[in-house]
């Protein structure tokens, strides 16, 4: 439903809001979030373009966020590199549908909406905050530990 462009906006702005309001390097943010660093410089040139990030050349400088992670929802982000497209038309053209969408259409429609209004009703602090036993970044803990059971099946004679 999303496209590889907004993943990545929402994972480099998701980072950026972990580590406010210390800016970061463009590979600093494409490291923690695996995200290619060719792509992800052209989705952060969209988001400066729609003034959800901030990047600032030279010494101390790096990208960082316009707003709070309390003030900046989802919503504006994605709608920063891939607006949701909501149907206000019948998609086929029919003269006779216009604005007046068919069952289908309308069911989509409404779908688009719900997903706009969950979006706009999230904050990034909302999603740092949120309890959960995986962070929503890349990282993994350092000192992980795999445990194998090996112990062969029993045999039954």
């Amino acid at each position: 439903m999303f496209s590889q462009t907004v993943e990545y906006a929402l994972r480099a702005i998701v980072h950026l809001a972990d580590q406010a309001p210390n800016p970061c390097t463009t590979e600093q943010i494409a490291k923690a979030t695996k995200v290619p660093q060719a792509y992800l410089s052209k989705v952060l040139q969209s988001l400066r373009q729609s003034n959800v990030v901030h990047s600032q050349r030279g010494i101390g400088g790096g990208i960082s966020l316009v707003k709070t992670p309390a003030d900046l929802n989802l919503l504006e982000v994605v709608n920063a590199v891939d607006p949701i497209c909501r149907i206000k038309t019948c998609p086929l053209g029919l003269k006779g549908h216009g604005a007046n969408l068919c069952p289908l259409h309308r069911k989509l429609d409404d779908a688009m909406k719900e997903t706009e209004t969950a979006f706009a009703d999230t904050t990034l602090a909302d999603v740092l905050s949120a309890s959960t036993s995986s962070y929503p970044l890349c990282n993994e803990p350092v000192d992980r530990v795999i445990t194998l059971d090996i112990t062969p099946p029993s045999s039954s004679n």
